[in-house]
């Protein structure tokens, strides 16, 4: 018996037992994410990344680039100061990013495999 099939099996016997019905979004309609605007190559590195929390970063990364350039073109102080105001609230999310990814990235696993990087490159 080939696994493809052995795993088709448990799956229906599973759902004929009522095994999924207790799943959260049970019965729900699947919300698939539009990636047309993704080229069919890259898809698979953007979902790495998005899972990743990378995209995130990336948007904000530019959304404060957007309001630097805003700012140097600002026509009066009052744009100016709303300007900033935005650009500093982007600037908090992106630090809230930042010490996300530094709490994920302090485990031991990370620090010997980060070591052995950094020594490789010495």
């Amino acid at each position: 018996m080939d696994f493809f099939r052995l795993t088709d099996e448990k799956i229906k016997k599973a759902y004929e037992d009522g095994e999924f019905e207790n799943l959260p979004g049970y019965g729900k309609r699947l919300e698939l994410e539009d990636l047309s605007s993704v080229p069919p190559e890259m898809r698979m590195a953007y979902k790495m990344m998005k899972n990743a929390g990378m995209m995130e970063e990336q948007q904000v990364r530019s959304e404060i680039e957007y309001l630097e350039d805003l700012i140097k073109g600002a026509h009066d102080d009052l744009e100016e100061e709303r300007l900033t105001r935005r650009l500093n609230e982007k600037l908090i999310r992106f630090n809230q990013l930042m010490d996300k990814k530094k709490k994920e990235n302090n485990s031991a696993v990370f620090k010997t495999y980060q070591s052995k990087m950094l020594n490789r490159f010495e």
